[in-house]
C-alpha cells in the first residue's frame, strides 16, 4: 500500500512499520497512488501476532484505536459465523419478518450453546481433539460445534456449559492465508 504524507510525496507502507512492541500514528495521510483520500493511519507491529497491523480510521490515531480495531476481530468472527460460516443464514430464504427473529433467536441460543461448549473443551485441556492448530486456530463456537458433532458421531460426552470467559485464556490466530487474529 502507498500513502502520501502532506506534501503528497508517496511512500510505501512498507518503510514506516515501527520495531516489535511498538505503534507508530499519522494524522492526515493521503492513500493510494494519487493520495486524493485523506484519513488516519495507526501502524502497530503486535507482539505474538506475525504480521503488523494497520488501520485505517477517521477516528483520532491512539492506542484506544488499536484496543478497538482488537475487538473488532470478536464482532466480525461472530457475524461470519452467523451469516455465512456456521449457519448460512443469509442463504435461508426468508422473507418474513417474524420468521427471521425466530430463525436468529434459534441461532443466537446455538452460538451461545455452542461458544461456550467450546470454551469447556479448551478450559479441560482437549481442544486438540478437534482443532488440529498448534495453538487456538479457530473461533470457541467452530470448537464447540466440531466437540458437539464428536459427542453424535463418536460418542464424546457433553460438557458442562459454562459462563462465558471475560479474560481468552488462549487467543486465537487465524491461518497465515488470511493473517488477521480471530479472538
Amino acid at each position: 500500500m502507498v500513502v502520501h504524507g502532506p506534501r503528497r510525496h508517496s511512500i510505501e507502507v512498507g518503510y514506516l512499520w515501527p520495531p516489535k512492541g511498538e505503534a507508530r500514528f499519522y494524522e492526515g495521510v493521503g492513500l493510494w497512488t494519487d493520495g486524493r483520500w485523506r484519513c488516519n493511519l495507526v501502524l502497530a507491529n503486535v507482539k505474538g501476532v506475525k504480521e503488523p497491523w494497520a488501520v485505517i480510521t477517521d477516528e483520532p490515531p491512539s492506542l484506544n484505536t488499536l484496543w478497538q480495531y482488537a475487538l473488532r476481530f470478536r464482532v466480525e468472527e461472530l457475524f461470519l459465523d452467523s451469516k455465512s460460516g456456521v449457519f448460512e443464514l443469509e442463504d435461508s430464504g426468508i422473507r418474513s419478518a417474524q420468521a427471521l427473529e425466530r430463525l436468529y433467536l434459534v441461532a443466537a441460543i446455538a452460538i451461545l450453546y455452542g461458544t461456550t461448549q467450546g470454551m469447556a473443551v479448551q478450559l479441560d485441556g482437549l481442544r486438540t481433539q478437534v482443532d488440529p492448530h498448534w495453538t487456538r486456530g479457530i473461533s470457541y463456537l467452530n470448537i464447540g460445534l466440531r466437540w458437539l458433532k464428536g459427542a453424535v458421531n463418536k460418542g464424546r460426552p457433553l460438557l458442562k456449559p459454562i459462563a462465558l470467559l471475560t479474560v481468552d485464556p488462549e487467543p486465537c490466530f487465524a491461518s497465515k492465508k488470511s493473517g488477521s487474529p480471530v479472538l
